[in-house]
């Protein structure tokens, strides 16, 4: 991933890629490919040497608040990959830190800069489906070999948990997940998580690294109908409710309607976001995505890691893992 923020930094207009670093100097040597950009072995080198005004953190989860307190004490204004840190702990160290520094610290939950989910967000807003009742989202693929150092719910459950938070604007209330432990490896791979968001929608999560095909799906079922979004296609279709849109007043029936796909120019999210972060800098702000959604993310993302432990539901206050 970090090789894929480089290559769009060197593209970006208004910035200037200064430098790269990583322990396997093989990745830089890819990252840099025909670009006369130095490359580090590690990030105190980096800051020190070439100074930027805005990194991209694209480390491993378990490095996250070191290297970005490292960032921040640079002065430079950071975009860190989600999750946030490993741990909730670790990202209020991170947030109290940039706030204090008066750095912009923006979350790498590139989801939100799907066009899809833009152009969701925006008819959810208007109120075209009414009332959303469910959400339910399948992140499923092959196993990442690149990943050791966390399970899937740390690593794929803060996208989905973030957009349904961004898409509803409630925070979760109440969590059940499952998970299971098939491939050798420390941390479980197969996961299906339950949310119950404060007014009363649900959210459902399917996740794993067991799937030999991968698929990024989203359904938003609403009063009025259904939408469906494709992430990797950029797709955006509504089924509607035939019988929510035919009368006034309560939703008395569902009965099918006509589906309609939506028209939407394909950008890729890491240039959007990456744009975003850069706007944010050179108009003082805010954050693309800032660190409460981050936390809030995370926050959701261990209480479904101790449900999956204990076998029983967790309930969270969003107002205290938030702060």
């Amino acid at each position: 991933m970090g090789a894929n923020h480089a290559r769009v930094l060197a593209d970006l207009d208004g910035v200037e890629l200064v430098a790269v670093a990583d322990a396997d100097q093989s990745r830089c040597a890819k990252a840099t490919a025909g670009r006369p950009t130095p490359a580090f072995a590690d990030a105190a080198t980096l800051l020190r040497e070439a100074a930027p005004q805005m990194v991209s953190v694209v480390v491993p989860t378990q490095l996250h608040e070191e290297v970005a307190l490292a960032v921040i004490a640079s002065g430079a204004h950071l975009l860190v990959e989600k999750p946030l840190a490993a741990n909730v702990s670790s990202a209020h160290t991170i947030a109290a830190a940039a706030a204090v520094a008066g750095v912009i610290l923006t979350v790498g939950h590139i989801e939100r800069f799907n066009p899809a989910i833009q152009e969701l967000k925006a008819r959810l807003d208007a109120g075209q489906g009414g009332n959303v009742l469910q959400l339910r989202a399948r992140r499923v693929g092959p196993f990442p070999h690149r990943i050791r150092d966390v399970g899937v719910i740390h690593d794929l459950a803060p996208h989905d948990i973030d957009i349904m938070r961004f898409l509803l604007g409630k925070e979760v209330e109440t969590v059940y997940g499952d998970a299971r432990r098939h491939i050798t490896t420390e941390f479980e791979d197969l996961f299906t998580g339950m949310l119950r968001f404060s007014g009363g929608a649900m959210g459902v999560l399917e996740i794993n690294w067991l799937t030999p095909t991968k698929r990024r799906e989203l359904e938003v079922l609403c009063e009025r109908g259904m939408f469906v979004v494709d992430y990797a296609a950029q797709s955006l279709s509504f089924y509607e409710n035939y019988a929510a849109t035919a009368r006034e007043g309560a939703i008395a029936s569902v009965t099918e309607g006509p589906m309609t796909r939506y028209p939407i120019p394909s950008r890729e999210p890491l240039r959007v976001e990456l744009e975003a972060f850069r706007d944010a800098i050179l108009h003082g702000g805010p954050p693309p995505v800032d660190a409460t959604a981050g936390i809030a993310a995370l926050s959701v993302v261990e209480a479904f890691v101790r449900s999956a432990e204990t076998g029983a539901p967790v309930t969270l206050d969003s107002l205290e893992v938030v702060r």
